[in-house]
């Protein structure tokens, strides 16, 4: 069972659970079962007892308070209950050190490199002249040599297709695996765990199974593995 974050949206004056179909669909064609999670605080330490892996879905951008920063003004920040409730999802499985394989996309790369003491580069136009193809467009992405990571987190080069305005600066305790052609960080792992990895661009939207589908084969291999 393959465990997927959800996004909170308030619609009609009601919070609504929804994700994009494409990550459900791409841990069933790798052979996992997809579950949907609710971004529900008391059900994490369930969640992370039940599941055999767990993808963190990309979405808006986290707000820096709880990490002792600032959220920038132009940032579109996440919904305050989703981001509690998959920053407490990633402290449970530190706190337990459980070997759950996650695959973190986009939001959760980033989530990922901020629970392991990294930054952000929170609005990348301010900052970068090349932002824009790295907004809903494809790009390439290069290995990073000499990571010190398994075999099973390491990232081929290719081309992606991502859509994000941040990215990682500093992956913290995490590794970086693959950058961007213009020098964006795109992957990191830990060093310290079979498979932990996010990546910046959304595999399940790029074509290069490599970097696409691959990845969700990847994920459900040890989740295998691990059970």
């Amino acid at each position: 069972m393959i465990g997927i974050t959800t996004d909170v949206i308030e619609r009609n004056g009601r919070e609504s659970s929804v994700v994009t179909a494409a990550y459900g669909r791409a841990v069933a064609a790798a052979g996992g079962m997809p579950v949907l999670l609710c971004a529900e605080i008391g059900l994490v330490a369930s969640y992370v007892g039940l599941l055999d892996g767990l993808v963190l879905t990309g979405g808006d951008d986290p707000r820096m308070e709880p990490f002792g920063g600032i959220t920038h003004p132009k940032a579109t920040p996440l919904s305050p209950s989703r981001q509690s409730f998959e920053s407490r999802l990633i402290e449970c499985l530190n706190e337990k050190r459980r070997e759950l394989p996650v695959l973190g996309v986009c939001l959760g790369m980033q989530m990922l490199a901020l629970h392991s003491g990294g930054m952000l580069d929170q609005h990348m136009p301010d900052t970068r002249e090349d932002a824009a193809r790295h907004w809903d467009g494809t790009h390439e992405v290069v290995t990073r040599e000499g990571a010190g990571v398994g075999s099973a987190v390491t990232i081929g080069r290719g081309v992606v297709r991502s859509r994000h305005k941040q990215a990682v600066t500093d992956p913290g305790s995490m590794r970086v695996v693959a950058m961007s052609d213009d020098g964006v960080i795109e992957a990191i792992a830990d060093p310290t765990r079979p498979f932990v990895l996010g990546v910046q661009w959304h595999p399940e939207r790029t074509e290069d199974a490599g970097l696409g589908s691959e990845l969700f084969a990847r994920l459900v291999e040890a989740a295998l593995a691990g059970r």
